[in-house]
């Protein structure tokens, strides 16, 4: 465990109910200095595995057109430095989440492994972000059992987290901008049989982050505004699916509100459904709503705890994977073929949830691994009622180097007790597009419903 998480345990213990404040000034002094504008560590760690933070970005590839969305790899001409496999993961444990160390030991054997690549941290946000996050750190403040944040600017709110909750609040209204994309779901069945769940046109806003309101609380503003158009399969193509979700508050009558047109009741109705467990019909029910993004939604039916930091093997700096690779040619019998996909150490904050006494849901507990450098999680453990490890997930992440953003839309998880695993958002190449076109009256039932097939 990294040098700093006894001191993270202690903080998550004494905050684990959700009671919270904003940190002192000579602690937020440390942005800046020993930590990066939003909170993590500035340096690199003993051994130089992880380097230090690199406050100017990765260089734009050759061949890139700012603007187009075409995002190329640039470290194309890296190999890895090594592979973990079924012969040696054991080695390598300490920097596995304890879902890939379930997937190595059912898995490895067949196939399954990991090439790990040089570890780049050159995620960068806009000044703004930063500035913010620097006020954010002696004002923000969770409220109402940590179902409502106070004082915060949009940014990070807690860049210095004292709780696994402020971590995830961290994750959930994390810093990204505005995209469109077409995108193609599939899953893959136990006998290796991929299947089309999803063929969908993806519009995202990000209402909190427009230059009209950087320098305002969220308030009742959205942190995104989403809507997916569905093409396919033949029995889902004309659906619409529209979600709103909060930037601050998911107190009663507050929270998410979501809509669904479908066109056998040719009408919009309220989908109050689309949240928690509730299987997501996108994956055809393999994974929950809940599990988009590794984790969206209300904190409200867990008890969240800060583990501490770790330094882990997760997917970073994806870009064949995410821009330049159509999705068939990595579904592998067994799990995404590994030749797309690269790995690289990074340290995580480690958040464990365990489901409240007298709360309903298909997890028990939940593991989750959120990046330092940008609040976004990149993994996670999910055990059914059991207490069994059951679904393993992974977001595959690239920092977008002309827009100072960071695009981790892509993920998928692995079932380990039925042997299936899925994998959702994951741009068509050469339909990803920064920006989006579409008015305000695009994301409201009426502009749905102005769209529906009749």
């Amino acid at each position: 465990m990294y040098k700093n998480a006894l001191a993270a345990v202690l903080l998550g213990s004494l905050a684990a109910s959700g009671a919270t404040a904003a940190v002192a000034p000579e602690q937020a002094a440390r942005l800046g200095d020993s930590l990066t504008p939003i909170g993590a560590e500035m340096a690199g760690n003993e051994d130089g595995s992880i380097p230090a933070w690199n406050p100017k970005g990765p260089a734009l590839p050759a061949g890139f057109e700012p603007g187009t969305g075409d995002y190329l790899n640039p470290y194309a001409d890296e190999k890895p430095l090594f592979t973990i496999d079924g012969s040696n993961w054991e080695q390598y444990a300490d920097n596995l989440t304890e879902g890939t160390k379930g997937v190595m030991k059912k898995l490895g054997p067949k196939g399954f492994k990991m090439h790990v690549y040089p570890t780049k941290r050159d995620v960068v946000f806009p000044e703004w972000v930063w500035e913010n996050t620097r006020k954010n750190a002696t004002t923000a403040k969770m409220v109402a059992d940590g179902q409502k944040l106070e004082g915060n600017l949009p940014g990070v709110p807690f860049p210095i987290p004292q709780s696994g909750m402020e971590v995830m609040w961290n994750h959930m209204i994390r810093y990204t901008t505005d995209y469109t994309m077409g995108y193609d779901v599939y899953y893959v069945s136990s006998d290796g049989k991929p299947i089309l769940s999803t063929t969908g046109y993806n519009t995202n806003v990000y209402p909190g982050f427009q230059e009209d309101h950087r320098d305002k609380e969220f308030g009742d503003t959205p942190w995104v505004k989403l809507r997916i158009n569905y093409n396919a399969p033949a029995r889902r193509a004309g659906e619409i699916l529209l979600v709103w979700e909060p930037g601050a508050d998911y107190t009663e009558g507050k929270g998410r509100k979501a809509w669904q047109y479908l066109t056998g009741q040719r009408r919009v109705r309220l989908a109050p459904a689309v949240s928690f467990d509730t299987p997501n019909p996108g994956v055809a029910g393999t994974s929950t709503y809940d599990d988009s993004y590794i984790y969206n939604g209300s904190l409200e039916r867990f008890n969240w705890k800060l583990v501490g930091k770790q330094e882990m093997y997760v997917p970073y700096n994806t870009y064949a994977f995410s821009f330049q690779t159509p999705i068939g040619d990595m579904l592998a019998a067994d799990f995404l073929d590994p030749e797309y996909i690269r790995w690289e150490k990074h340290r995580v904050w480690v958040v464990e949830a365990e489901l409240k006494p007298g709360m309903r849901h298909l997890y028990s507990k939940r593991r989750y691994y959120i990046d330092e450098d940008s609040w976004t999680a990149l993994a996670n453990d999910n055990y059914d009622g059991r207490g069994t490890l059951w679904r393993v997930q992974y977001a595959y992440a690239t920092p977008l180097y002309d827009i100072k953003s960071f695009f981790a839309a892509p993920y998928g998880a692995y079932d380990l007790l039925q042997g299936i695993y899925n994998l959702n958002a994951k741009p068509i190449p050469g339909e990803y597009q920064n920006g989006v076109e579409e008015n305000d009256m695009y994301f409201t039932p009426k502009g749905m419903a102005r769209a529906g097939v009749r």
